[in-house]
C-alpha cells in the first residue's frame, strides 16, 4: 500500500466562512492530486449552520437575536440537518481520501464516532451510539454532533466535540433530532483546556484511521500513513 501524508493544522479560533473556504482550498488538492491529506482541528465563533436535510426554519432565532448573540447563519453541503459551533467546542474537519481502500461512507462515520469515544473515554466520559441516529452521545445528552460531505470519496466538514460549550446556544435552533445537549465539563465539574483535548483527539484519529508517527505537535505537523 502507497504510503500517505496527513497534515494536521492547529488553527485555534477561525471564521466560519474562512474554514470553509480553506476546506474548499484542500478539498480540490486532494481530489486532483491525492498525495496528502489534512486534518483541521478549530473553534469557530458563535455560528449556525444548516445542512442538506434542514430547512433555514430550524434556527430559531431572528435576524435582531442573532445580532444579539453576535451569531451568523450559514447554509452547507454537509449531511445534517440544523447545528451550532462556537466558542469552547472542537471541531474537527478531516480532508482526506478514502479511495481505494476505505470508499464506505457509513464506515467513515462510524469511524468518526469512534475517534470522539476513544477521545472521551481518556477524559474518563462514557459515550455511545444511538442505533439510526448521528453522532456520539452521554446519558446527560449528545456531545459531539458529525456531519460530512464527500466529493470523489474525499471528506470534508466533520465532527464538532462540546468541551466548555455555552449550551444556551442550542435554544435557539432545532438541533439534529432534537436531544438534548451536553459538554465535556458539565460532565467532569470543571473547565477542560482545548489544547489537552485536540492532543487526544490527534492519538485517537491516527489509532483509527491507521496513521503513524504522531508527535506532539505545534500549529502543523506531518506524518505518514
Amino acid at each position: 500500500m502507497q504510503k500517505r501524508l496527513i497534515e494536521v493544522r492547529r488553527l485555534g479560533r477561525f471564521g466560519y466562512a474562512e474554514g470553509l473556504e480553506l476546506q474548499n482550498l484542500l478539498e480540490r488538492e486532494v481530489v486532483e492530486k491525492r498525495e496528502k491529506d489534512y486534518f483541521l482541528l478549530l473553534e469557530h465563533p458563535h455560528t449556525y449552520t444548516v445542512g442538506r436535510r434542514a430547512k433555514m426554519d430550524g434556527v430559531l432565532a431572528t435576524k435582531e437575536i442573532l445580532k444579539t448573540l453576535g451569531a451568523e447563519v450559514y447554509e452547507t453541503n454537509r449531511g445534517g440537518k440544523v447545528t451550532y459551533h462556537g466558542i469552547g467546542q472542537i471541531v474537527g474537519y478531516p480532508i482526506i481520501s478514502l479511495s481505494p481502500e476505505r470508499e464506505d461512507v457509513h464506515k467513515y462515520v462510524r469511524d468518526l464516532e469512534e475517534v470522539v469515544i476513544r477521545s472521551l473515554a481518556d477524559f474518563g466520559i462514557e459515550s455511545f451510539r444511538i442505533e439510526n441516529l448521528t453522532g456520539v452521545h452521554t446519558r446527560m445528552g449528545k456531545i459531539a454532533a458529525i456531519g460530512v460531505h464527500l466529493r470523489r470519496w474525499v471528506t470534508t466538514h466533520g465532527f464538532a466535540l462540546n468541551v466548555n460549550t455555552d449550551l444556551s446556544f442550542f435554544n435557539w435552533i432545532i438541533s439534529c433530532e432534537g436531544e438534548p445537549v451536553t459538554t465535556m465539563d458539565r460532565i467532569l465539574g470543571r473547565e477542560i483546556d482545548l489544547r489537552e483535548v485536540e492532543d487526544v483527539i490527534i492519538k485517537n484519529f491516527a489509532a483509527v484511521f491507521g496513521y503513524e508517527n504522531i508527535q506532539a505537535s505545534e500549529k502543523v505537523l506531518t506524518v505518514e500513513i
